[in-house]
């Protein structure tokens, strides 16, 4: 069963919370990030310190990390942000477009992680958790939360809302994206209580939807600070904000490649035909995959729909996704593209995007083809993640995203 816990965490005085707020370090890149340079209470000072050290200076440096804590430190100092006195834990609200999804931000258990009972369907590069460890160690904070989600139990949902219902949110704002984000603190010890409980009898599992790396760095740092012999119980869980399945949205992770590996349009739509229906061109007129094994082709300047011809793929978990079959009838077939993880040949723009990004780098002459992915279902998540397997590099895409800075968990 899931083992939660409650934790007293580091977060924004009320009034500065939106300013505080910041997206996951790993969705911009420097240049991004360094745009809030002159923003003093902007969470980028300690999730991207880099943009407060010279330009060009690497970023996996220990310069970095030692500058993410003393930015930490200052902001602790200043007042901007203040530690909860007693366990909490946080309900959080975030609304896209009209669409609303409440999760609860905890500690996860890194036994659970370990044992299996937290579910992982991606495999993690040792490059990037070895910068979260780094991060973790130095400032003693766990400052990006793992987006987790779990089969939705009623129970858990009605102490929410009802929770919701009777208290007063303690952050209440709308970023500049447009996405809404409200967390209620809950601090009552009874009620702590019996969330911990609910989730110790009704929920079996919970699964890793974003945050692969964050998870394992919070294990490993917990290896690390067991063998240095400095390790408390906080450091046997990892912060998380746990979604039930029925309100979280995947969006679709699409893919753009350089080159036809030699293969005029006409000859590389030609090649299509084996394992796909090909429709007429359709001009600029967008074509966005309406069901599973359907794609948008973006060549030449023209749309054209793919539908996938049966038996051209295999009906196990990982077979039927459709980025599998893209890969496999497409990347690897066709254009020679076998790892994705590693060839440059190819590039992901996540769907948050839109279509006409993938025009954008088609036309722009950077991108020879795009091609448009109808989204990963969460079933089809759960299901690769009971079965062991591991999902396709970059296959799925979460929105929206909770917010770095908001509430942060000290080790």
């Amino acid at each position: 069963m899931a083992k939660i816990t409650p934790f007293k965490g580091l977060r924004p005085v009320q009034e500065l919370a939106q300013e505080v707020a910041t997206l996951p370090y790993d969705v911009v890149n420097v240049e991004e990030a360094r745009a809030y340079k002159d923003e003093p209470y902007h969470f980028y000072h300690v999730t991207r310190s880099e943009i407060d050290l010279p330009e060009g200076i690497d970023v996996h440096s220990q310069q970095v990390y030692d500058k993410a804590k003393e930015n930490l430190d200052r902001m602790i100092e200043e007042g901007i942000l203040v530690q909860d006195l007693e366990p909490c834990y946080y309900i959080y609200r975030l609304v896209m477009n009209g669409r609303a999804q409440t999760g609860l931000i905890c500690g996860s258990s890194v036994d659970d992680y370990n044992n299996g009972v937290i579910k992982k369907h991606e495999f993690t590069r040792p490059v990037k958790e070895q910068d979260r460890i780094n991060h973790i160690k130095t400032t003693r904070a766990q400052t990006g939360i793992v987006f987790l989600a779990y089969r939705e139990q009623a129970d858990v949902n009605k102490l929410i809302e009802d929770w919701k219902a009777a208290h007063d949110a303690d952050y209440d704002f709308i970023a500049e994206d447009g996405i809404g984000h409200t967390i209620w603190v809950v601090d009552d010890k009874n009620t702590v209580d019996t969330i911990t409980k609910l989730f110790d009898e009704k929920v079996f599992a919970t699964y890793i939807a974003d945050g692969h790396h964050r998870a394992a760095s919070g294990a490993k740092v917990r290896e690390a600070l067991v063998a240095e012999g400095t390790a408390d119980d906080r450091s046997n869980y990892f912060v998380t904000c746990i979604f039930p399945d029925t309100q979280v949205k995947i969006l679709d992770y699409n893919r753009v490649v350089t080159d036809l590996k030699g293969m005029s349009n006409e000859e590389f739509i030609n090649a299509l035909k084996n394992d796909f229906d090909v429709s007429e061109p359709m001009g600029k007129n967008q074509y966005k995959p309406q069901a599973l094994h359907e794609f948008g082709l973006y060549i030449g300047g023209n749309w054209y729909k793919l539908v996938t011809k049966e038996g051209t793929y295999t009906n196990d978990p990982i077979g039927i996704l459709d980025v599998t079959i893209l890969q496999n009838n497409v990347l690897t077939k066709l254009l020679d593209i076998n790892d994705p993880r590693t060839d440059n040949r190819v590039d992901f723009v996540g769907g948050i995007r839109g279509l006409g990004e993938l025009e954008k780098r088609v036309d722009s002459g950077s991108m020879a083809a795009a091609f448009a992915c109808y989204p990963v279902s969460i079933q089809q998540l759960f299901d690769i993640a009971d079965s062991g397997e591991v999902m396709p590099p970059k296959s799925t895409w979460f929105e929206p995203k909770t917010r770095d800075g908001l509430v942060v968990y000290m080790i």
